[in-house]
């Protein structure tokens, strides 16, 4: 039985942007992708959350859960851009109070990890992406762009994440063969 291969991160802002894009016209996918990757939240979490929690709320908002893996505590804090997306996402339906926030077509359910790991892939597959990517994407890009375009370290990650120690955040986002051979022309 073959091991199944990790997913990747998204590493280019580029291509993030590109996603955007083209998610603009379905509100509920823009809001889910925009979520995710701004918050580093398991993806699990995010499909649990109901229109209530975020009602109301405004940039700098921040909304606390039990993490269902863990059973520890986390938070998800709500910045300007995943503001921007549940104004959209709020303006565009008409939603309930009690309802998911990423609800299926299904009657009163949330979207399943199976649905947005499907999601996750033609989105990548979309925009000509090269690598294995699922619904853990989100979450792994979120730690990715943290570290390597705005400098955050591995301990500041371990702790956003709920890792026991940076060792298993280092595993989990992993260091590409690109760094190491950066690393190699630095002169000392």
């Amino acid at each position: 039985m073959a091991i199944p291969r990790a997913v990747d991160p998204i590493k280019s802002l580029e291509d993030i942007r590109s996603i955007k894009q083209m998610l603009l016209s379905k509100p509920r996918d823009y809001l889910l992708f925009v979520m995710g990757i701004n918050s580093g939240i398991r993806l699990g979490d995010l499909l649990k959350f109901k229109v209530r929690q975020f009602q109301g709320r405004k940039v700098g908002a921040s909304i606390e859960i039990t993490e269902s893996k863990t059973g520890k505590q986390n938070f998800l804090v709500i910045n300007r851009e995943v503001d921007r997306a549940l104004k959209m996402y709020f303006d565009s339906t008409g939603v309930e109070p009690d309802s998911y926030l990423f609800r299926s077509r299904k009657a009163g359910k949330p979207l399943t990890l199976c649905a947005v790991n499907r999601m996750v892939k033609a989105w990548a597959c979309s925009i000509n992406l090269k690598g294995n990517y699922g619904g853990r994407t989100l979450r792994k890009t979120f730690g990715y762009i943290q570290r390597v375009h705005f400098g955050v370290g591995f301990e500041v990650l371990c702790k956003r994440y709920n890792h026991s120690n940076p060792s298993v955040t280092m595993r989990y986002i992993g260091v590409q063969p690109e760094e190491i051979t950066n690393i190699m022309m630095h002169e000392i």
